[in-house]
């Protein structure tokens, strides 16, 4: 081999190995935001339930595109038993709710949220249709046939969500290291409560929650002609 030709190859060997070393780098290293969700209600008043909640993580400065995440695209929330199952779901905005009938009745699904509102109909059981949730936003779901059926689509804008446990712990994992806004909800608190933090590469942050719940009264909603249910005899709870 000439000495021109052991040049090349060797040049050729070398971006080789220089290719190969590029691919074997580690991934950055992802952190992890874990807390804690409370709530302070009013003296007396029967004790809402923590896993209902939502906390996720809003970038600041940038627009986080990667992987990582663990917000659904899709998700599904039955009707059984004049109830829908799950109370709270959350779902990346733009992704889509189905909604089965379970139960051996007609359910007629809608929302007046002006986020974006919808009405699937009426329909009976052993049918699914599905709602698509465009903006970020809660969205109430509600049934206009039965008036107790009351659910939540929670729309987040980034693949960072979890929702706590019992006693209001939640973890949040795969988070790239940078600022964030923590936003937290539940359904007594109203509006969002937020916080700011920095989740360090390949490390841990911490931040807690304390919503006012005191304000927070059940009350009845209207139909989706924006009038008061009708309770009829088949309407039985």
């Amino acid at each position: 081999m000439t000495s021109d030709r052991c040049l090349r190859a060797c040049a050729r060997g070398g971006l080789l190995l220089l290719l190969l070393a590029a691919g074997a780098r580690p991934a950055r290293a992802q952190g992890v935001v874990t807390g804690t969700l409370a709530l302070v209600e009013r003296a007396g008043a029967e004790r809402a339930d923590l896993r209902t909640g939502v906390v996720y993580l809003e970038a600041m400065g940038r627009r986080e595109t990667g992987p990582g995440g663990s917000a659904p695209r899709s998700a599904t929330i039955a009707m059984r038993g004049r109830e829908f199952f799950p109370h709270v779901q959350p779902v990346l905005a733009g992704g889509t709710v189905a909604f089965p009938n379970e139960d051996p009745f007609s359910h007629n699904v809608f929302s007046n949220v002006a986020l974006g509102p919808f009405d699937l109909g009426l329909y009976r059981r052993g049918v699914t249709r599905a709602a698509t949730f465009g903006r970020p936003g809660v969205y109430p779901i509600y049934c206009n046939i039965h008036s107790r059926m009351v659910s939540f689509v929670v729309a987040v804008p980034t693949p960072w969500v979890a929702q706590p446990d019992a006693d209001g712990r939640f973890r949040i994992r795969d988070v790239p290291a940078g600022d964030y806004l923590v936003h937290a909800w539940h359904e007594r608190g109203g509006s969002e409560v937020t916080r700011a933090v920095t989740v360090p590469a390949g490390a841990g942050a911490d931040v807690s929650f304390i919503i006012d719940a005191r304000a927070w009264v059940s009350a009845p909603h209207l139909n989706k002609f924006g009038r008061p249910y009708t309770v009829s005899r088949a309407d039985r709870y």
